[in-house]
């Protein structure tokens, strides 16, 4: 086909279509393909009994407040209109349950520190420390620009993880997993996770942490305007099978139905091992490149229950809380466990009450039902869920879906999760009137993750900022954005990123 496009986006998850919005600002005419029937990938949402909208990884996201990212992205890209932030509590953001403590997350560092100190006033050298070292990682410098705590780790921040952290600063056994209660945000145990991911993520809360009005829905729905605005596409169902490469650069694509589609910038939002090693493939790289991205590791995926109670939110007698219940403190086992095929035995559960958030939009829930999900970290291997091998490469990928293994392996996690609820919080669940449940591969099938996961590479020092991939990749007028570049996870990293590469390309085309 004769070139119509500028840029040829694939996948639709929130860093493609924050790229794609901002070329189409910028005067560009981009072509947004995605294999799945709704746009968004992760901050997408579906409607179940016609009543309510269950988001599938929007659950809360920092700086919100004025002049933050968010509300300054959404104010250049004209949607700022569409997009309202609510404010989740102040005083207690995240509410940690552990066998004997309870610990509400409040916003701002300086009442973190206050709240830790009165809960373990016996470690409040340690707390001190720790709290210092974090906001300097996150680029708050103590006064006078001195760092004890640099020297003690002997090695720059950078090639820290979590737990060498907490050995530095001798935190004890509770006060580890009170610190780190909130590494299920991007799944990897203290021995094994990024201080400086750690660091970027709680900074990003204690700047506030928000939900926004009706869920992921307006926000996907206003890039998806921008776009079609500028004359750009958002095109569904419309899997990319491989990228084209010509004269050792990238010029277009072509689809599972043999179509081509050609353009001078591709930019994927896909998973960076099939962007590579699939869509790509290995001859066309560098050896270098090759070996790097075969041997990423990817980080742990999740197991979601998404439920619907006849109740009204106000019954629970909560605030704008997300809840984590920790029924051991085990962190360290609960990772191990899933990272060997393992179902945890007792999972540390994380409830999401989007009704809490957001009471006043009726696509949540109507009047009188709370909408909710419950979350745990879960094993990758398709062996674990009682298949062979993962649906993105099986020759059906919905047919595992009703094997007896499958089946089993599922009711047992929502089996393990829900009993640990209703032993942490009797009598919470009740009056059921949706409940499903979706695998890591459910998050496979819908959006070809390796391994399932939500998270892209898992963040590890070795795996960490300049070591992950690129915006611009080797292969001139290819590009990547999401998850698994140098911005990392989530909505935060995955718009960053967006915007990022989406500038340099502008920037580039003059």
């Amino acid at each position: 086909m004769a070139e119509q496009y500028d840029t040829i986006v694939i996948g639709s998850g929130i860093g493609g279509l924050t790229a794609a919005a901002v070329l189409a600002k910028g005067g560009q005419r981009p072509l947004v393909l995605e294999q799945h029937f709704l746009p968004g990938g992760n901050a997408s949402t579906f409607r179940r009994k016609k009543m309510f909208d269950f988001d599938v990884g929007l659950h809360y996201i920092g700086d919100c407040g004025p002049g933050g990212f968010f509300p300054s992205l959404m104010e250049q890209l004209g949607i700022a209109d569409q997009v309202e932030f609510v404010p989740m509590d102040q005083d207690g953001f995240d509410t940690i349950h552990f066998p004997d403590l309870t610990f509400r997350v409040p916003v701002g560092w300086d009442r973190y520190r206050e709240r830790l100190m009165a809960a373990f006033p016996h470690e409040s050298q340690a707390i001190d420390r720790y709290i210092n070292f974090l906001r300097m990682v996150a680029g708050h410098p103590p006064p006078g620009g001195r760092q004890p705590l640099q020297g003690v780790l002997s090695k720059p921040w950078s090639q820290c993880t979590l737990g060498e952290v907490f050995d530095a600063v001798e935190a004890s056994h509770r006060l580890r997993h009170v610190l780190a209660a909130q590494c299920g945000t991007y799944a990897a145990p203290p021995n094994k996770a990024s201080v400086g991911i750690h660091a970027f993520v709680t900074d990003s809360y204690m700047r506030g942490a928000y939900f926004i009005r009706g869920g992921g829905r307006p926000l996907v729905e206003g890039l998806v305007r921008v776009i079609e605005e500028g004359g750009g596409e958002v095109r569904l169902r419309s899997k990319v099978e491989r990228i084209i490469v010509e004269g050792e650069r990238a010029v277009g694509v072509e689809l599972a139905n043999g179509e081509q589609l050609r353009a001078p910038i591709v930019l994927s939002n896909a998973d960076a091992k099939r962007t590579f090693l699939e869509m790509v493939g290995e001859e066309r790289l560098s050896s270098a490149l090759a070996q790097r991205v075969k041997g990423y590791r990817m980080a742990l995926p999740l197991f979601i229950i998404y439920m619907a109670m006849e109740v009204d939110p106000s019954e629970l007698g909560l605030p704008s809380t997300n809840i984590s219940l920790v029924p051991a403190y085990d962190a360290e086992e609960q990772f191990a466990a899933c990272y060997e095929g393992r179902l945890p035995e007792r999972p540390h559960v994380f409830i999401s009450i989007a009704s809490l958030k957001d009471p006043l939009s009726e696509n949540i829930a109507p009047k009188g039902y709370t909408n909710l999900q419950l979350m745990s970290l879960a094993p990758a291997q398709p062996q674990a869920w009682g298949i062979s091998q993962g649906p993105a490469s099986a020759p059906t990928k919905s047919g595992y879906r009703h094997t007896p293994s499958y089946v089993a392996a599922k009711q047992e996690m929502e089996k393990r999760m829900l009993k640990v609820v209703e032993e942490m919080m009797p009598g919470f669940i009740r009056r059921v009137i949706w409940q499903e449940s979706a695998t890591p591969l459910t998050q496979e099938r819908f959006t070809l993750s390796t391994g399932g996961t939500s998270y892209g590479l898992e963040h590890t020092p070795d795996q960490f900022m300049t070591a992950r991939i690129s915006l611009q990749t080797e292969i001139p007028g290819l590009w990547m954005v999401g998850a698994n570049t140098i911005f990392g996870h989530g909505i935060h990293g995955c718009m960053l990123s967006g915007r990022a590469a989406a500038g340099a390309i502008l920037q580039q085309r003059g």
